[in-house]
């Protein structure tokens, strides 16, 4: 990994963009039945070349999209983490979503990274208020989500799934 290259850093992460040779590690992380338990199926490997392509093309139009997190030192992948524009019961949002491979779990990379992503799109991306979309059984992320500063503003239907809507605003500027 080039130092260069990362958009974020934390004491034990970096935050870059995807790059087309990211796709055997998110196919092994997308593709895994208990990292995506949440989620209607595991990805395949055209869904997983899709998400990066769907990521790179965000990163053009919008600015942002999510982005792979990697272990400082070695650059080792461990996920993906950012902000996203979604059209959410007739109104666009920018959800912040979050990954973690299955080997790293437990070890706070999501919040922390999370919380690295919230900080860069209030400060830098002019975000107002940024949301997440999570399946209330999933009790992990409903824990990174008040870690991070995010509560539960309401029930949302999206991809006829229902799903918590966490949000947190932008603090004004003292």
């Amino acid at each position: 990994m080039s130092q260069q290259e990362l958009l974020l850093r934390t004491e034990r992460l970096g935050l870059r963009p995807f790059r087309v040779g990211d796709l055997d590690d998110l196919e092994s992380m997308l593709g895994d039945a208990e990292t995506m338990k949440y989620y209607p199926n595991p990805f395949t490997r055209e869904m997983c070349s899709s998400w990066i392509e769907d990521n790179r093309r965000r990163y053009e139009e919008d600015g942002f999209g999510l982005w792979v997190i990697e272990e400082l030192i070695t650059g080792e992948f461990l996920g993906d983490c950012g902000p996203a524009k979604r059209f959410v019961e007739g109104v666009w949002m920018v959800e912040l979503g979050w990954h973690v491979k299955r080997s790293c779990w437990r070890q706070g990379i999501a919040s922390e990274a999370a919380l690295a992503c919230k900080g860069h799109a209030f400060r830098n991306l002019g975000v107002p208020k940024l949301v997440s979309m999570i399946r209330p059984v999933n009790i992990p992320s409903k824990g990174v989500a008040s870690k991070i500063g995010m509560s539960i503003e309401r029930e949302v239907r999206y991809k006829n799934y229902r799903h918590l809507l966490y949000s947190v605003g932008r603090e004004p500027d003292a």
